[in-house]
């Protein structure tokens, strides 16, 4: 199975020193593309396959997975010692546009079982252990399905602090206007446009969006721009900057090159430079 670049699934199973599991259940080889054979690893290890890598058949060095997510080794008195599957799903998120979201979470969350992603466990738990054409479109849309009910079900747990820009898409008007600014933010916006497609005043939406965003539209919309000119000044070196300002919505890139740098502290040139002399993996100049 070829990893795409976003939604990616790796498997890796421990075997703890026990018996041979039942053979009603269903053991399979993670299917894909062969790598190059390796030595096994020592029972009682975990057998990690880092994200990225290809898949290989026992065979070949890979490892085995089962068919859902625990196996137990006896009948069903026996004491519950079973060996745990983990599926892990890596989205590489690289720039500025995903930064948001990142500063809101820890570096590592944990989701208790019982919610509504669970469902969506139980589809990964068969569609992974099921070389089928198809499979990978299918595992990238559940491994979307089942990040958004997590952060879902992180942000609503009780005692949780939801950035302003989470909560505010749930009122009617307020995640209206997000949603399109965030569709196309290179729109010649203004907050009357924003109010008529959101079916209110002007006023109405200044003041409502500030409240529950924390900053006036058009501050929101200006900093998704730079943001979004930021990641295009890494990705496209062949750009100008000229090309990047009406990627964003702005006709001078003289008057781009002056909200680039009151938003970020640095031109976008020297942005440009910064990033491209860091090291792989660097983290890019951080904000103002």
């Amino acid at each position: 199975m070829d990893p795409s670049d976003q939604g990616a699934l790796d498997r890796r199973h421990e075997h703890p020193h026990r018996p041979r599991p039942r053979r009603h259940r269903q053991d399979r080889p993670a299917g894909g593309r062969p790598a190059p054979a390796g030595p096994r690893p020592p029972p009682g290890r975990a057998a990690p396959v880092a994200c990225g890598e290809d898949c290989a058949t026992p065979e070949q060095g890979g490892t085995r997975y089962r068919l859902g997510w625990n196996d137990c080794a006896g009948g069903a008195g026996d004491a519950a010692e079973a060996a745990t599957t983990l599926v892990v799903g890596a989205y590489p998120v690289r720039g500025e546009i995903s930064r948001p979201l990142l500063d809101a979470l820890p570096v590592v969350l944990r989701v208790d079982a019982g919610g509504t992603d669970d469902p969506v466990l139980d589809h990964l738990a068969a569609e992974v252990a099921v070389d089928a054409p198809g499979q990978q479109v299918v595992l990238d849309r559940l491994l979307d399905w089942m990040l958004v009910c997590t952060l879902r079900a992180w942000f609503d747990r009780p005692g949780g602090e939801p950035p302003p820009w989470w909560a505010a898409q749930r009122d009617p008007v307020v995640g209206d206007a997000l949603r399109l600014l965030h569709a196309d933010p290179a729109a010649p916006w203004t907050v009357a446009a924003l109010a008529v497609r959101a079916g209110v005043s002007r006023s109405t939406l200044a003041k409502r969006f500030a409240d529950l965003v924390g900053e006036p539209p058009l501050t929101h919309l200006t900093r998704l721009r730079m943001a979004l000119a930021a990641d295009l000044l890494v990705e496209r070196e062949a750009a100008t900057i000229a090309d990047v300002a009406r990627a964003v919505g702005y006709a001078d890139p003289f008057g781009f090159s002056a909200a680039f740098k009151r938003v970020r502290g640095v031109n976008p040139s020297e942005f440009r430079r910064a990033a491209t002399a860091a090291e792989p993996g660097r983290a890019l100049p951080a904000r103002a």
